[in-house]
């Protein structure tokens, strides 16, 4: 027989979803365990270098995501970790927001603490134990000192794969719909020692070569935050890399950049020889990438890779089939919803999973859209509710949902409701909304 600790809530993933939704339950009073199977927290934001955290506002620069994610952004700028929301020199959204990975770890680690969450880090969760299928008793974790059983009353799925639901036997979904391919995988990278100033020099004089909606009338006043395009450079240069364009994105430090541009596709996130397959192929095209940034873009001259992700970068794998499925048109028409628990102002953003090409979609009304309650709801498991990526959306839908930013409220969305479900001794399901949403409103979330 193994360890066995009893819990509230129990927290699955300890990326940007995980974290928020721990540190509300633990806040709202509930005995909180969360899960990571890294060494560290923060997900793919800290393992595989998602950098910048975009967005927390509208494309008209209107703020709608707050709470516990501002929270963290506040306490990262009085460290000098973050300088805040910034203007998005790309010019895809109004603002983005670099931060400090390693800073970052840390905090969340300093706000867990805080909330009395129980953090159990290198455990891998191998097993959920269902009472008459139904409801989870237990996860199994596979840890250095062996098995450990973590029983609960309210668990949250925040694996960004819907590993729990999965493992429960929710009904999922994967991909698109027909071929269930994926959004491409991405291995990322920084480089330092960049001219940055020489980019923005090459930028103000060849703006043909550039994104269409990059500011270049702000740009001169601008510092640099991103770049998307050196589209004559990448074409010449002819890579095996199935895209268009050079994306990367600078800071933290003054010289340093956070490279967005190898590109696999056609791999499933959920199987392990593709997933072998992917590292393997991303990280010959880090070096790829690299050698042709350095031999061939203005600014790169004396540049080299400081640091690439612990793992690639995934933008999709599996979701729930919840109670309800956010979908395309009520992202894109900014729907409002009387269940909100979120909101988001990031376009509709797919990265072709097997073209070279993104498909864009913005945001209609006041540029933003509600994500309801029901989207975190599983069907058939009534302790669960998810959080982050795996969320009940479409394919398409997921392609805004899945930011980071978005992530870090439908945690504290989830982690505030199984609270409230503890509390009240209630499924999540039966949580009172008027109560819920009141609770993420006193805690600086924006519901309107």
């Amino acid at each position: 027989m193994g360890t066995i600790i009893e819990a509230d809530v129990v927290v699955c993933g300890g990326g940007p979803a995980g974290v928020n939704a721990a540190i509300a339950a633990g806040r709202s009073g509930a005995r909180t365990v969360l899960i990571e199977r890294y060494g560290f927290i923060g997900g793919m934001s800290t393992a595989a270098l998602v950098y910048p955290w975009m967005t927390f506002h509208t494309t008209e620069g209107k703020q709608v995501i707050k709470g516990i994610a501002q929270e963290i952004i506040d306490r990262l700028k009085e460290r000098g970790a973050s300088p805040g929301h910034v203007r998005d020199t790309v010019g895809f959204v109004h603002t983005i927001t670099p931060y400090h990975p390693e800073h970052y770890k840390v905090l969340a680690l300093e706000m867990l603490r805080e909330a009395g969450v129980k953090l159990l880090l290198h455990s891998f969760i191998d097993h959920v134990d269902t009472v008459e299928d139904q409801r989870i008793q237990s996860v199994r974790l596979t840890t250095k000192s062996g098995k450990i059983d973590v029983r609960g009353r309210v668990f949250i799925d925040a694996t960004g794969d819907a590993d729990i639901a999965y493992l429960a036997g929710a009904p999922c979904l994967q991909g698109r719909d027909g071929d269930r391919l994926t959004q491409p995988m991405t291995m990322k990278f920084r480089m330092r020692g960049v001219d940055l100033a020489r980019v923005k020099q090459y930028m103000l004089e060849n703006p043909d070569e550039f994104y269409k909606k990059t500011p270049f009338e702000e740009l001169p006043n601008l510092p640099l935050s991103g770049v998307l395009g050196f589209y004559k450079h990448w074409k010449e240069a002819n890579l095996p890399i199935n895209r268009d364009q050079v994306l990367f994105f600078t800071g933290p430090e003054d010289d340093e950049v956070l490279v967005n541009t190898t590109r696999v596709q056609g791999l499933d996130g959920t199987d392990v020889e593709d997933l072998t397959e992917a590292e393997e192929l991303g990280r010959k095209q880090v070096l790829l990438v690299a050698e042709f940034m350095r031999s061939r873009l203005p600014g790169f001259e004396r540049a080299s890779v400081s640091s690439v992700g612990a793992q690639i970068g995934i933008r999709e794998t599996r979701r729930i089939d919840g109670v309800y499925a956010l979908q395309v048109d009520d992202v894109v028409q900014g729907r409002r919803f009387a269940d909100v628990i979120a909101r988001s102002g990031y376009p509709i953003d797919i990265h072709d999973p097997s073209g070279k090409g993104v498909t864009a979609a913005w945001v209609q009304g006041d540029g933003a859209y509600d994500i309801p309650y029901r989207c975190l709801l599983p069907q058939r498991i009534t302790n669960l509710l998810t959080a982050g990526r795996c969320i009940s959306t479409t394919h398409e839908a997921l392609a805004t949902t899945r930011l980071t930013p978005s992530c870090m409220a439908t945690g504290q969305a989830a982690g505030s409701a199984a609270g409230l479900a503890v509390k009240h001794g209630v499924a999540p399901a039966d949580v009172d909304m008027a109560e819920l949403q009141s609770v993420l409103e006193a805690d600086g979330a924006l519901l309107n």
